[in-house]
């Protein structure tokens, strides 16, 4: 089982769509969550764990040829066993109204030592597909992967979120797809009705109010007001080197006499 590195942490979990509208999860602690589809793996309990028992049978006959390690691995089958079921029997996959949840417990290689819990969350804006896998020993026993694409930089596969089990995959990649397609219709409606809103803004203001600042100071600049007030400084100034003329001259002719 894959691990990807879309996943990502959300505060508030929710619940609710092709499933009953008012259920709600009892494991997350929260009573607002509202579920839009839930995903199963209850009735493939018994083929995922046959599928990994003949996979680890396999691996273990190779080992044994190569270096008898194997041996050690086909005394450990039983436990493998058991905590293929612990782990199937643990899993919690569904669809919120922002995110994919994943949540599983699955117990360490030595169960007396406990469990490891897990909680994946993929936002929805960032899902680009989920794809519906099933290699040739997995058809033998009618056991099915998804993978969740991420959208942007195309990363390896291995990078995307992979889980194996789920029963009727393609309802879930379909729910999966409706709430992506209800989720970008809504973002795109918010931005034709934010383009459409923003030429009403400008409907009962003045010209002035849009004009830049350097426009206005321009404009004020030249106002009627301030051309008087300018003549009126320049006679100002005129008259007075017209008096500074004059005394300049007077006392001049006084020189001369």
């Amino acid at each position: 089982m894959g691990s990807g590195n879309g996943a990502a942490q959300m505060n508030l979990l929710e619940r609710g769509l092709l499933s009953k509208p008012g259920s709600r999860d009892e494991d997350s602690g929260s009573e607002d969550e509202t579920i839009l589809y839930t995903a199963s793996f209850q009735e493939m309990e018994d083929n995922f764990v046959k599928y990994q028992t003949a996979q680890w049978v396999l691996y273990s006959l190779l080992l044994i040829l190569a270096w008898g390690f194997g041996l050690f691995m086909l005394l450990y089958l039983p436990v493998r066993r058991h905590i293929l079921r612990k782990d199937i029997r643990s899993r919690k996959l569904y669809v919120t109204p922002n995110a994919i949840v994943y949540k599983y417990r699955k117990p360490v290689p030595f169960p007396c030592f406990g469990e490891l819990k897990k909680e994946k969350y993929v936002l929805l804006p960032s899902v680009a597909d989920v794809v519906i896998e099933q290699g040739y020993l997995q058809s033998l026993f009618g056991v099915y992967s998804i993978r969740i694409e991420n959208e942007g930089v195309r990363r390896p596969p291995s990078d995307d979120v992979q889980i194996q089990g789920v029963v009727y995959p393609g309802a879930f990649r379909k729910a999966v797809l409706a709430r992506l397609s209800d989720v970008r219709s809504d973002v795109f409606s918010r931005q034709v009705s934010v383009t459409e809103d923003a030429p009403s803004l400008r409907i009962g203001h003045p010209s002035a109010s849009w004009m830049s600042p350097s426009k206005s100071l321009r404009h004020d600049s030249f106002h009627p007001s301030g051309e008087l007030m300018i003549l009126q400084k320049l006679e100002e100034v005129g008259s007075s080197v017209k008096r500074v003329q004059t005394l300049i001259e007077e006392q001049h002719k006084h020189h001369n006499l």
